[in-house]
């Protein structure tokens, strides 16, 4: 009886498995159709890193001059960093930026289009999860040209050249949690409009909120500590680091050893965390959904 249980539970994974390898491909050969459109966009989004090293260039050139031989430094960034820091949470955002998925999955909950999923054997979290996998390995294959052009021409601003293997590793694995952060933040407040009905507002809000806490506007350990607001501790205790500010500052070494180490485990527990909110939120969402129509 355990036996036919156990292939049972096999074949479950398997028809599981080809159903989402499927989703993957057609999101895949979709994407690639507008394959153009993801390159232009792609070098219009290079823009503003130009801007970013003529804004910081004309920051440290306005500071005092110091001692001959010192490097000028602000709150422990000199300018290469800042350059370094910001080429790099381009590639963060890149993997956790999620444009249009909140928006998306709250206009199919009020025309009524979510009940294609309801009745079809196909999950909608999981099919927009192999949808997003899918417009991130185009976008990537497109832009990894540009990508490399770009980093070997600022080469210079990483004086330290390419960080250890296990740095590397790290990095990586911080890119992979911070897709999966990105996914589930914005599925989740998509999902409120089972609740809600708009969530314009809520996703205005969090842009915001994003932009400024990721660490994408500047450094968050930069911000400071008042006696009666630990602002950084603060900060410190939302996810939202986790989607810029932490795999950037991982590459450039600014975390290590155990505070490493201790910051992948929570960016861990935050994606699992996370995904049972997801899930609870979609479950008792669907149970109070109705929609009619053909």
């Amino acid at each position: 009886m355990s036996t036919v249980a156990a292939e049972s539970r096999l074949d479950s994974f398997l028809a599981s498995a080809r159903t989402q390898w499927i989703i993957l491909k057609i999101c895949l050969e979709e994407r690639l159709v507008y394959r153009g459109d993801f390159a232009l966009g792609t070098f219009m989004r290079f823009l503003p890193i130009v801007t970013q090293i003529f804004l910081w260039g004309a920051v440290f050139t306005s500071l005092p001059a110091q001692k001959t031989g010192e490097t000028q430094q602000i709150l422990g960034y000199s300018y290469e960093n800042f350059i370094a820091y910001y080429l790099l949470t381009y590639i963060s955002r890149a993997f956790s930026s999620m444009p249009g998925l909140a928006g998306g999955i709250s206009r199919d909950i009020r025309d009524g289009s979510l009940k294609r999923f309801l009745i079809q054997p196909v999950d909608m979290i999981t099919y927009l999860f192999w949808s997003r996998v899918a417009h991130k390995l185009v976008y990537y294959m497109v832009a990894t040209g540009p990508l490399a052009l770009l980093f070997f021409l600022c080469r210079g601003y990483f004086p330290a050249g390419w960080p250890p293997m296990e740095t590397l590793a790290a990095f990586v694995a911080s890119l992979v949690m911070a897709f999966l952060l990105g996914f589930l933040l914005e599925s989740t407040m998509g999902m409120s409009a089972f609740w809600f009905g708009e969530v314009s507002s809520l996703v205005f809000v969090y842009m915001l909120f994003s932009f400024f806490f990721s660490g994408h506007m500047f450094p968050i350990d930069m911000l400071p500590n008042y006696p009666y607001l630990p602002l950084r501790e603060l900060v410190e205790l939302i996810p939202l680091q986790y989607l810029a500010y932490f795999p950037s500052a991982v590459f450039l070494e600014k975390v290590q050893g155990a505070d490493l180490v201790r910051g992948l485990l929570i960016q861990a527990g935050w994606v699992v965390a996370l995904f049972v909110a997801n899930r609870v939120v979609f479950h008792y969402g669907v149970k109070r959904y109705s929609a009619y129509g053909g």
